[in-house]
């Protein structure tokens, strides 16, 4: 019988099987073959047909006679659940789905633009364009527009500038959270435009 030695908790930090909607799912501390020490174990084969309540030392020649290795998958059970399957082809299948996923995720971030409040129309289109890079690669958008001394009280030449920023991405991107102060700033944040 194949001893998964290789297999053992220093190494794979993901050790203890769980059934989940047919799915099994590796977490810490799974018990492989001679490590399982209960008497009674209810075995499923590698199939997934239920063979029924076993003693450990029967349930460990079947997994031997198809040369595959009897892993716990459920020891709080009464009596525990074994299944008989080939861990080590089990753990790097795992590992392929999990990194295949991790690949398709997309992390979305939050950049940030600066804008002032007197910002002439050019440089606006110049922030903009950079914007729409930003948003055509999937990321929010935080714009941002600080008053500094007396620029407060042009609150209403600051909201123009961030409706026209936001004319210029509209291609690309919405409107999120609308220009609201936060303290000395003025904040808006644009999200992508779904493809739908």
């Amino acid at each position: 019988m194949r001893h998964c030695v290789s297999f053992h908790a220093d190494i794979f930090d993901i050790r203890y099987f769980y059934a989940q909607g047919g799915v099994i799912t590796i977490s810490k501390e799974a018990l492989i073959n001679e490590e399982i020490r209960d008497n009674e174990l209810r075995v499923i084969d590698n199939e997934g047909n239920m063979l029924g309540i076993m003693s450990r030392e029967e349930a460990l020649n079947l997994a031997a006679e198809k040369n595959l290795d009897l892993v716990n998958i459920s020891p709080n059970a009464n009596p525990p659940v074994c299944k008989i399957l080939d861990y080590g082809k089990y753990r790097y299948d795992m590992q392929k789905r999990e990194k295949d996923a991790k690949k398709k995720q997309k992390q979305t971030q939050v950049k940030e633009i600066r804008l002032s409040t007197f910002i002439e129309e050019h440089d606006i289109a110049v922030k903009a364009k950079t914007g729409a890079k930003f948003l055509a690669d999937g990321d929010k958008l935080k714009v941002s527009l600080r008053f500094r001394g007396r620029e407060k009280d042009y609150a209403s030449t600051g909201m123009a500038v961030m409706n026209k920023f936001a004319e210029f991405v509209s291609e690309v991107g919405t409107v999120e959270k609308k220009p609201e102060f936060e303290g000395r700033s003025l904040i808006m944040v644009l999200a992508p435009k779904s493809d739908k």
